[in-house]
């Protein structure tokens, strides 16, 4: 039960230190390290934390829940209602929560928070949004269990809707008024209930509730404001009491939860439970709203507000360094709920976040939080694993660490942590040049670029030693975070063993693209490479396919690995495979037809607005396309190729596109086995590639960015190759995108292609032509020729 804080012990930086509960930290310097943790990972999207005994639980959006005892191994309960619509929590959801589904037009649930209430019950506050509009119904259930099932106590707030509001006499409107999703109830120190809630829109606002009935009081309407407006993109809220500083924190998350949307965690505090707060600058976060003037959902008005915590970054692998992939960050992390434990008195911050490399995969994560000399949370920079802050001596911070700067920005771009050195006199080099000092058993000062951060040093469970280490957290007064890890420094001839041991091509035995040859790796390892036949394949990694007609090439490539005086050889056999004619599955000229102009497939269709709605009107054209008429789409729906077009891992598509709008994921060109692996040409992409035309495919998530937009009402030629897992992109017969790793998506039988549509975006507008689909790779020749007008 989350409850009023006034009674809990707390040291000055916000942590008990209890030794009886957990093993030492090993830079402590006890006999042994503490055992590693144990982690057993869930997916609950906007994580909302209350206790029941010795559980532990969350709940989020889309029905789903889980549980743990150690907030290190969790336990699935429920799953998105995508998954299974049968939830556990309800009876029958969709029956029981009819009122908010019809409203909210939409079946899903946005994320819901439970809470227990005096007289033992536990509260959901449910929630659901239409999605692109704030037409949507915060609602409450109650149950004598935490996992229900519960029963549902009706809607409480209602967004969106025309002529009328929850305030009195106020017609709605969305710039001033909140999106009625996101809430968090929470008591403050008096033991009174309180519930912060909104997303977007007019921002955030607070209700005073009655802890009876788990309603709000008569009389508030929508409640107080307390940040946001003009559709900022800030949401999320939750509010913590602190007793050692006598704050309410107010948590947010600022951005798109997306994995290009740039989430992240910022916070801001008030003595008053009804605010104002404020963040590090004493700036007022009412006054904190996006730029009316500018073009919906502006980040660059609001980015400069709050105490950033924690955004997107990446603590990067070199070549040989421990671990695996590129290293170990977080992409668009957010939605925060809290905890802190009432024995312990330690906080924790509990969020979901996606990963590197990982696409839109979501994972529940949690992070202790200490109060920092000034009064501000700071949060661990690796997931909690039962660690324990204790004492801290300069030996065991003396050395290299990588540090990642949070900033400010709400951007997409991942913070990359940079290579920095803590001395024994206390000052700071390497990337950066700044001071650093211990101002009592664990906490600390570092003054880096002239600004002061206060904060503390910690055990980390790091996943890439696969060991303790030890790690900082700080904040700045212009509410900025810095985080850092220790790491290993090798060099010379382990160095060089250990780049050697994890340097590798991938498969060589069928080479159709360019390879990336690293040239260095860690602690200074430099890497040059030699060619047996560099005609073929050049020392840069270019390489040039044998015509068609000729033998596979067979090459040696030769890597020198050195550092120092050290260096090792390491041979690498190619095959190269020779260039093969293409072989034309089918081709559309939309002469006033979508006859396939080979015969060999059946016509294709029109459709709805997406690929298995039925079309309610012929298809259209123009008379000026590239040669002759060309096919005409609207925005309201598209047209549905034959199905088994192509089928297997090589493949190419070519076609003449001139848009005359242009929105972030629709596609020009879509193939699918089915709803969960498909290939999208996207003529705007998203954020993650700055919008440019690219190559998509998910959910083994795939973003071949080119770098380029296409002009509106203007032809532009696009084409994309496939072959055995190399993608090359073309815009124009110009290589835009070059890489390999492409997931297989086409193998099996059942695909299913088409065009301006798929099952989720809105449709293309504008118009296509000279589409042709081959059961072959192209050669930039080829596709040199077909961008001919």
């Amino acid at each position: 039960m989350r409850s009023p804080r006034a009674a809990l012990a707390l040291t000055t930086a916000g942590v008990l230190v209890v030794g009886a509960l957990a093993a030492s930290p090993a830079w402590a310097k006890t006999p042994t390290d503490p055992p590693a943790p144990v982690f057993e990972d869930v997916t609950v999207h906007d994580p909302s934390i209350v206790t029941s005994g010795d559980d532990i639980w969350v709940f989020g959006s889309h029905g789903a829940s889980a549980h743990t005892q150690d907030l290190m191994s969790w336990t699935q309960n429920t799953v998105d209602l995508s998954q299974n619509p049968d939830n556990a929590l309800f009876d029958d959801i969709y029956a029981d929560l009819a009122e908010t589904f019809d409203w909210a037009q939409t079946s899903t649930l946005w994320a819901a928070d439970v809470i227990r209430l005096p007289d033992g019950r536990f509260a959901m506050y449910y929630n659901a949004c239409e999605g692109s509009s704030p037409r949507s119904a915060l609602g409450l259930a109650t149950s004598d269990t935490v996992d229900g099932p519960y029963e549902n106590q009706g809607v409480l707030l209602k967004s969106g809707m025309p002529g009328e509001s929850e305030n009195p006499g106020e017609v709605y409107d969305a710039r001033v008024h909140p999106n009625t999703v996101d809430p968090d109830a929470f008591y403050d120190a008096d033991g009174q209930l309180w519930m912060v809630y909104g997303s977007y829109s007019g921002g955030i606002f607070l209700l005073k509730m009655d802890a009876a009935t788990g309603r709000p009081l008569p009389g508030q309407g929508y409640g107080t404001h307390l940040v946001g407006g003009n559709h900022s993109r800030i949401e999320a809220p939750t509010i913590q009491y602190d007793a050692e500083t006598g704050y309410y924190y107010l948590y947010l998350s600022f951005g798109g939860l997306g994995v290009t949307g740039g989430y992240d965690v910022r916070v801001a505090r008030s003595k008053d439970v009804e605010g104002p707060y404020l963040d590090a600058q004493g700036n007022d976060m009412r006054e904190v709203k996006a730029d009316p003037a500018l073009p919906l959902f502006d980040d660059v008005s609001v980015q400069p507000y709050g105490v950033k915590l924690m955004g997107g970054h990446l603590f990067g692998r070199e070549l040989g360094d421990p671990g695996t992939g590129v290293g170990t960050g977080y992409v668009s992390p957010g939605h925060t709920s809290w905890y802190q434990d009432p024995d312990t008195g330690r906080m924790f911050m509990v969020f979901h976040a996606r990963f590197p490399g990982t696409g839109d995969l979501h994972e529940v994560r949690v992070h202790q939080m200490w109060m920092n000399a000034d009064g501000w949370p700071v949060v661990s920079p690796m997931r909690y694993a039962g660690e324990i802050a204790g004492k801290v001596k300069r030996d065991d911070v003396v050395g290299t660490w990588q540090l990642v700067d949070m900033g400010k920005d709400i951007t997409a771009t991942a913070a990359e942590a940079s290579d920095i050195t803590l001395t024994k006199t206390g000052r700071i080099g390497g990337a950066v040049d700044g001071a650093w000092k211990l101002t009592g058993q664990h906490t600390a000062t570092l003054t880096v670029g002239g600004q002061t951060y206060q904060g503390v040093f910690a055990p980390v469970w790091d996943p890439d030693l696969q060991a303790w280490s030890t790690g900082f957290t700080a904040v700045s007064a212009k509410g900025v975070t810095l985080w850092g890890r220790r790491t290993v420094e090798v060099s010379g001839q382990a160095a060089v063993d250990a780049v050697v041991a994890d340097l590798s091509l991938g498969d060589t035995s069928g080479v159709t693209v360019d390879l990336e040859l690293p040239t260095t790796g860690t602690g200074g390892t430099t890497i040059a490479w030699a060619s047996s036949a560099a005609r073929t394949v050049a020392p840069d990694g270019t390489v040039t396919r044998p015509g068609i007609g000729e033998p596979d090439a067979q090459v040696t490539l030769t890597a020198t690995v050195a550092n120092g005086a050290a260096s090792a050889s390491v041979p690498f056999e190619i095959t190269v495979l020779a260039r093969t004619p293409g072989v034309l599955a089918g081709a559309w000229s939309f002469d006033g037809t979508l006859a396939d102009a080979d015969g060999s497939f059946a016509h294709a269709t029109p459709t709805g607005a997406r690929i298995d709605a039925a079309g309610t009107a012929p298809a259209a054209y123009v008379a000026d396309g590239v040669d002759g008429p060309a096919l005409h789409l609207d925005g309201t729906a598209g047209v549905r190729l034959p199905d088994g077009l192509v089928q297997g891992s090589s493949y190419s598509v070519s076609l003449w596109l001139r848009p005359s709008a242009l929105t972030a994921y629709t596609t020009a060109f879509f193939a699918a086995a089915n709803a969960n692996s498909w290939v999208s040409l996207v003529p705007r992409g998203h954020d993650g590639v700055g919008g440019s035309t690219m190559l998509w495919s998910g959910s083994q998530w795939y973003d071949a960015g080119t770098g380029r937009s296409l002009p509106l009402g203007e032809w532009s030629h696009v084409a994309f190759v496939v072959d055995g897992g190399a993608a090359s992109v073309y815009v124009d017969g110009e290589l835009r995108f070059q890489g390999t790793g492409f997931p297989d998506v086409l193998a099996g039988a059942g695909n299913v292609f088409a065009l301006g549509v798929n099952w989720w975006d809105t449709p293309f507008q504008g118009d296509i032509d000279q589409l042709t689909v081959w059961n072959s790779a192209l050669s930039p020749d080829d596709v040199a020729e077909l961008a001919t007008r």
